[in-house]
């Protein structure tokens, strides 16, 4: 079987990770599993060996590996995993790397490593300014220059994190799933947290992007990613023009190729 890339997106509520075939732009099968912070790198391998046996893959089928981590303890559980397991070093998202982005930005090691490798795979698709939405633990807002300069971008409290403390705080509140309610007005109090939910973050995103899109240009692309963006983004109008959910995977392989 053809040697592969593992690329592997550490995330605060989820880690994501993918293969890729050398020199192909596809994934050939990804995989999420809920983030451990206190994870050894005995237990990230047992995790990746059992997620990778479900396809029929193993540990001999991967050639290279690169991580983004939002969680730094992890990094490093990454790496000796890879170095025990996989037999070779695992590349690491972090300042020293080459990702062919200038970071325009007060100080670029502010910069969480996620929201760069998004940045670099939507650049590389739309090939002008854009703007990546991610719905993660918090939504960021991240913004690409027409010439391919990270220039900054804002962060909010994501969607579960806003239920969560409303749930905590308010004593008779339920959690809810969020889906489509019947109308912006709720005739209950499940529907009327489902409405605020929706039409709330729909209405930061449009807000958001907007004035986003005042300072970069009309023509700015914008693109979705995140595990939540397809419950949320339905009810932004018209401001997303594409939802991507393996952008960050993409953005991994990218880089990975740059220092290649």
């Amino acid at each position: 079987m053809p040697e592969k890339l593992l690329a592997v997106d550490v995330g605060n509520t989820q880690t994501h990770f993918g293969l890729f075939e050398p020199g192909s732009d596809e994934v050939i099968e990804h995989w999420r599993f809920a983030t451990v912070r206190h994870s050894t790198e005995d237990e990230l391998g047992a995790a990746l060996s059992n997620l990778l046996g479900l396809r029929g893959f193993g540990f001999d089928d991967i050639d290279a590996s690169i991580v983004s981590s939002t969680v730094p303890e992890l990094s490093e559980q990454w790496t000796l995993m890879a170095r025990r397991y996989l037999d070779h070093e695992m590349l690491v998202v972090g300042p020293a790397i080459k990702t062919g982005m200038p970071i325009r930005i007060d100080n670029p090691r502010e910069v969480g490593a996620d929201r760069l490798v998004n940045s670099v795979a939507a650049y590389d698709r739309f090939k002008r300014q854009c703007v990546v939405v991610d719905f993660g633990t918090a939504i960021t807002y991240d913004a690409v220059s027409e010439h391919g300069e990270y220039l900054g971008g804002i962060i909010a409290p994501g969607v579960e994190i806003s239920m969560d403390a409303l749930y905590a705080r308010a004593a008779k509140l339920p959690k809810v799933e969020i889906v489509e309610p019947r109308g912006v007005i709720g005739k209950g109090t499940v529907e009327a947290i489902r409405s605020g939910m929706a039409y709330g973050y729909a209405g930061q995103i449009e807000g958001i992007v907007g004035r986003m899109k005042g300072e970069l240009g009309e023509d700015t692309a914008v693109i979705a990613t995140g595990g939540l963006a397809g419950s949320v983004v339905p009810f932004a109008r018209g401001v997303i023009d594409e939802i991507d959910q393996l952008l960050t995977l993409t953005g991994l392989r990218l880089i990975w190729q740059r220092n290649h």
